[in-house]
């Protein structure tokens, strides 16, 4: 089979979002999804966008997909690349899909000079944690997430 890594476009929105609720329907969050076509075009495609895409095509049908941005290490005085999102469909996991596309931000990342190549997994989620481990990635245990959102990111800003 045949893997190509291709920055999306515009009018890869409708494809990202199936994508995007395809991920939170694995992971078990099928109703967490809030973003519209609308707000994937602004955030991803605008002028002034910050967030990127990619999607992973096998024999050009779309398999999968990532969404990534850059940060900051102060440590490091360096940017790195955080990935948000990867997902593969479940029918194409298993035949490098996921691995290309990891790999093309990995080349990304040193490209742009980045320090640090970094992203989160669900703890439950054995399968990707074996297929992150097998790639080289080491997981940060002494790092906890924290998190503020909805109305508590509201409360907390006013004050």
């Amino acid at each position: 089979m045949s893997v190509v890594i291709r920055t999306a476009t515009r009018a890869d929105v409708p494809l990202i979002r199936e994508l995007v609720q395809a991920l939170a329907d694995y992971e078990r969050e099928p109703d967490a999804v809030k973003a519209t076509e609308a707000d994937l075009a602004r955030t991803l495609f605008d002028d002034g966008a910050t967030a990127h895409s990619v999607i992973c095509e096998q024999d050009g049908v779309a398999v999968g997909f990532a969404v990534y941005f850059f940060n900051y290490s102060t440590w490091l005085g360096r940017n790195g690349l955080y990935l948000e999102d990867l997902f593969v469909r479940p029918e194409a996991r298993g035949q490098g899909a996921g691995l290309a596309l990891l790999r093309h931000l990995a080349g990304v990342a040193v490209a742009k000079g980045c320090g640090r190549f970094e992203w989160s997994v669900l703890d439950w989620n054995q399968p990707a944690i074996d297929f992150y481990r097998a790639a080289g990635a080491r997981p940060m245990d002494e790092w906890t997430v924290y998190r503020m959102d909805g109305q508590a990111l509201a409360d907390f800003a006013r004050g």
